[in-house]
């Protein structure tokens, strides 16, 4: 089964729907209505029959099934023979078609994939399966490319080209004609359209579009990933010359409207590098002895207005990408840097959910709507790391992001040890409700002028980093309450975090068991508790960024919907995103419902949002897979200067072509190859999580410490292998 469908299982909308077929193709004669369906499934929620008739009604306008009567369905006749799906293109040219609400992907043979690419939508002819064979079949249609445009290298001939594409699931070349080379030369990375592909031709025929330069070249891979992931790195003219007219000004008659904060102590916390601002917290001791706390956020979609070319880009790239020398911003500058970053001593139009909060940390009112405030402060995470630890506010010269050492108001001072004190007890509430502990080792470089890794160190979240997650959660969480709780029911997005696959949970019982941890299975609680503590026992071991990654894995993928299920990572029963507009396009639809509401609106049109749901998230994947490809990139970069150096690492994964190890002090990740390993000849033992040498039975097990050097990078093929030099006895 691909791992596309594995991430999707878990999810309850497709339980659902694979209950529906499993009903109707099991009497394809008869028609059934809602009611009975839900019986036959056990679905006996409000909710879950929700989503039911919802589901009965989307499967019957795709004519994936059919309503015979009001309110009946049945299978419809083809269902067996033509589906439509997904292609999941594996690297030797098969392929799996993922189809939604089938238990099984139908495998494709390479012969049989007919032209279609990795991630098209196409039709697949289903054959009668055989007793005990897996589901086969052959592409009968592509209805829908996922993507027309490609990154490859130029191989240029005579009167012609070919552009060997450098993804590994592209199995053909692209036939380029000579007046289509538009001036590449031989050896360059480029982009390749797909122009077409005749049935009678070998090869697709493209036409580069772009040159990216030399592959290898640092910003010639930089664009490269973004170019795969089809993301863009600079904003079309006219978006850049849109916002450039529009009116940036603070108008009293517009902070009429709004609740007036600005003489309200105001400050924001960021890191360091930050160059735009999107939320600030205020701090007000009120007469009652309560405090009054302000979640103030960049109030992007006064400015965002819908149906115009800014507003559509937005959507369209709906995140910004943060690579490891550069940001791509889902905003220009004039917004993402100036107009909507909350920078101190300057008037600000926001957005903000108020809090009046006792001692304890329990809310006693809350507040949600539009704002102007004013920042007093703005703060490195640093900087409140240092007041939080020494209750003083002498910011010394060396952590300072002003020319010099300076010294922080009074007041200020004591807001910042008063929330860091309430953000300590809202966490610990998350915890004892269940929430998951992440501090997962982020991996960041030193970069000379040149972007070039120069050192790499990693990203320790600390307590002001924690102060302010709190707040935010607190902010997201309460807003998504708000409005979730409201009768009828509202239109609204949430983040929704599914709860894990247990089968992933069992594999990975399995595995942390070799480090000697343990996961409790009795009840979910119990499930919660456990990981917690096993997040908590492998910190600063040598294991822990393996324990992390693979209990991430082990995770359903968060995502936005209209349909709230929950947050399970958070233990939230509701959850949104509310407080990065800036750079997420969800929080400037939060933003916008949540006024529309507040003005009394009546609810808004639910798959239209759904819509924008499945776009946001699909976005998010591919911007996170930009952000990770960046980063593996720069390791490379970093170790091919560190060739002729012994590193100890930790085995990290074992497949039968080889074990991949990941060093301890820099956590880069490259493979040793099975065939590499000269004094023996071995085999993997898939049950051990192994290598064993036939002769010698001398075992690598996963986890295991051993010493490594580098024998090959390829930063065109982002890859990485090592030479192994043997077990690391310390």
């Amino acid at each position: 089964m691909s791992k596309n469908k594995k991430k999707a299982r878990n999810h309850r909308t497709n339980e659902i729907t694979k209950g529906i077929f499993t009903v109707l193709e099991k009497d394809p004669k008869k028609s059934f209505n809602y009611k009975q369906i839900a019986a036959k499934l056990g679905l006996d929620n409000t909710q879950d029959r929700n989503q039911l008739i919802k589901r009965l009604g989307q499967l019957k306008e795709k004519n994936r099934i059919q309503e015979e009567g009001r309110g009946n369905y049945m299978a419809v006749a083809s269902t067996k023979k033509y589906q439509t799906g997904t292609v999941d293109l594996t690297g030797r040219g098969n392929a799996y078609v993922v189809i939604e609400g089938m238990e099984d992907d139908v495998f494709v043979h390479a012969n049989k994939v007919n032209k279609a690419f990795h991630g098209d939508t196409v039709e697949v002819y289903i054959f009668p399966r055989r007793k005990g064979k897996k589901l086969e079949g052959e592409i009968a249609n592509i209805l829908e490319r996922k993507k027309t445009e490609f990154v490859g290298i130029v191989d240029i001939q005579k009167t012609f080209a070919f552009v060997r594409p450098t993804d590994f699931r592209m199995y053909k070349d692209f036939f380029i004609p000579k007046d289509d080379i538009n001036g590449a030369n031989d050896g360059d990375k480029v982009i390749v359209k797909l122009v077409n592909w005749d049935s009678k031709d070998d090869s697709p025929t493209g036409i580069i579009t772009e040159v990216l330069g030399k592959p290898g070249e640092h910003n010639t891979e930089i664009h490269a990933i973004l170019a795969e992931y089809g993301l863009p790195y600079s904003f079309p003219t006219e978006v850049e010359r849109y916002a450039d007219t529009l009116d940036t000004s603070i108008k009293e008659e517009e902070i009429a409207k709004r609740r007036d904060m600005r003489e309200v102590l105001t400050f924001t916390i960021d890191p360091k590098d930050a160059k735009d601002f999107d939320d600030a917290l205020s701090f007000e001791v009120l007469e009652n002895g309560n405090y009054e706390i302000g979640i103030h956020i960049a109030d992007v979609s006064h400015y965002l207005v819908p149906d115009t070319i800014l507003d559509d880009e937005a959507y369209e790239r709906a995140t910004s990408v943060y690579l490891v020398d550069r940001v791509v911003p889902m905003l220009p500058e004039v917004l993402s840097n100036n107009a909507c970053s909350l920078r101190p001593n300057e008037e600000k139009y926001t957005f903000s959910a108020i809090f009046e909060m006792d001692k304890d940390a329990n809310i006693k009112n809350q507040w949600f709507g539009r704002t102007a405030i004013n920042s007093n402060e703005r703060f490195a995470y640093e900087e409140a790391q240092h007041i939080i630890e020494t209750n003083e506010g002498s910011i010394p010269k060396e952590i300072s992001i002003r020319e010099d050492a300076y010294t922080v108001p009074e007041d200020v001072v004591n807001a910042t040890l008063e929330m860091d004190r309430m953000a300590k007890i809202m966490r610990g509430r998350r915890m004892q409700e269940g929430a998951l502990s992440f501090d997962k080792v982020e991996v960041r470089f030193n970069l000379n002028e040149n972007s070039e890794p120069i050192g790499v160190f990693f990203k320790e979240s600390k307590d002001a980093n924690k102060l302010v997650e709190e707040f935010m959660l607190l902010a997201n969480r309460k807003v998504a309450e708000f409005i979730g709780k409201q009768k009828p029911k509202k239109t609204f997005i949430y983040r929704i975090h599914d709860d894990p696959n247990e089968d992933k949970l069992i594999a990975l019982n399995g595995i942390i068991s070799r480090f000697g941890h343990k996961l409790d299975f009795k009840d979910k609680k119990s499930i919660s508790a456990s990981l917690n503590q096993l997040l908590s026992d492998v910190k600063g071991k040598k294991e822990q960024n393996l324990v992390d990654t693979l209990t991430i894995r082990s995770m359903s993928k968060a995502i936005y919907t209209t349909d709230n299920i929950g947050h399970y990572g958070l233990s939230f029963d509701y959850y949104s995103h509310f407080t990065s507009p800036i750079r997420r396009y969800p929080d400037v639809m939060v933003h916008r419902l949540l006024q529309h509401y507040l003005d009394g609106g009546a609810s808004a049109k639910e798959e239209v949002y759904e819509q924008k749901c499945k776009h946001s998230s699909d976005m998010e994947y591919l911007a996170s897979s930009a952000e990770r490809d960046s980063i593996k990139y720069m390791q490379i970069k970093f170790m091919q200067d560190h060739q002729d150096q012994e590193f100890v690492g930790v085995i990290s994964g074992v497949t039968e072509w080889g074990i991949y190890v990941e060093i301890i002090e820099n956590k880069c990740e490259g493979m040793v190859r099975i065939s590499d390993i000269k004094d023996d000849y071995y085999t993997f033992d898939e049950k051990e999580y192994a290598i064993v040498g036939e002769k010698t039975k001398k075992t690598y097990q996963l986890g295991d410490e051993v010493v490594v050097m580098v024998k090959n990078s390829d930063l065109v093929k982002r890859h990485l292998d090592f030479s192994l030099l043997g077990k690391h006895e310390g």
